[in-house]
């Protein structure tokens, strides 16, 4: 009876073939266990120092400056003995702007007022007018120097007329301001609308776009950011359109506004009330304009380069 496994023979010429072992012939043993994941721990972020963020820059530092200057202003005053009919010191000056708040609140209510409606009537006149000049190349051709004639004209010269034609003094004070403030809106919503990058323009024109789509997709929020540079530059202007019409105008009154304040304070020799009524309209200014600031944050801050910039 043969073995199932040849043996080697005396000769030597055939190798030997083992039978395998028992090990070999067992189930084969289970995988290692994968070692457990551990998580990475979060890295805390270094945090920013106070003074280091720019947000407490943009506050910070405009404050100081201006506390200095007005401790400069405080020392010269003093030290010079300068009269209050001729320079107040700051001191004065605000005391003045408690004592006579009642009337100077009111002319500060009344100019606000006139800036707003102002700023505002510009503001969709500027837009109409732009998305006019956009549509045809020829249009703001013929049209766009007359807007150019209406910014260079001063507005002194042309706001007795426009009081006399128009019978109500606020709304004639209202349209005065509003043509100050016309002008940068056009140009920079004009400037926007036309500034669409010709590739995005070609992928619309090859999908059949209309002008009402390319106008509301395309043109509009590539504008965004002129618009709302041109509503920064607006703003004052509107402002002091409204001082200019309220000195033309020179209604007095429950109806006065700042600027008649200044006019009777220097016909009255109240130089400290002037100046608080000087500052009550820079602050105003000041307040537009960060307003329109944070307006634009609000908008472009979360898509556009212009404010997202780590400089």
């Amino acid at each position: 009876m043969s073995t199932p496994y040849p043996t080697a023979s005396v000769t030597g010429t055939a190798a030997p073939i083992a039978a395998p072992a028992a090990a070999e012939r067992s189930t084969p043993t289970r995988a290692p266990a994968p070692p457990k994941l551990v998580k990475p721990t979060k890295l805390a972020k270094p945090r920013t120092p106070l003074m280091a963020q720019p947000r407490v820059q943009r506050v910070v530092y405009p404050l100081l400056v201006g506390l200095v200057l007005i401790a400069l202003w405080q020392g010269l005053v003093t030290a010079l003995e300068l009269p209050p009919y001729l320079v107040p010191s700051p001191l004065l000056m605000l005391k003045t702007l408690f004592t006579d708040w009642a009337a100077l609140g009111g002319s500060l209510w009344v100019t606000v007022k006139i800036t707003v409606l102002a700023f505002g009537v510009a503001t969709v006149a500027g837009v109409l007018i732009s998305f006019l000049f956009v549509q045809s190349k020829r249009i703001e051709t013929a049209l766009f120097p007359y807007a150019v004639l209406l910014q260079v004209t001063p507005i002194v010269a042309v706001a007795p007329l426009i009081i006399i034609w128009v019978k109500d003094p606020m709304a004639s004070m209202v349209i005065c301001a509003a043509l100050v403030a016309l002008f940068p809106i056009i140009s920079n919503t004009t400037l926007g609308l036309r500034s669409v990058e010709p590739d995005l323009q070609s992928y619309f024109k090859l999908n059949r776009a209309t002008r009402m789509q390319t106008l509301l997709r395309l043109r509009i929020p590539s504008a965004l950011p002129y618009f709302f540079g041109g509503l920064r530059i607006s703003s004052g202007l509107a402002l002091i359109g409204a001082v200019v019409a309220e000195f033309v105008a020179g209604t007095g009154g429950q109806g006065a506004g700042l600027a008649y304040q200044i006019l009777q304070a220097g016909f009255q020799l109240n130089i400290p009330r002037m100046f608080a009524a000087l500052l009550l309209i820079s602050l105003t200014g000041v307040a537009l304009f960060a307003l329109m600031a944070w307006g634009t944050r609000v908008a472009l801050g979360s898509w556009h380069a212009s404010e997202n910039s780590m400089d």
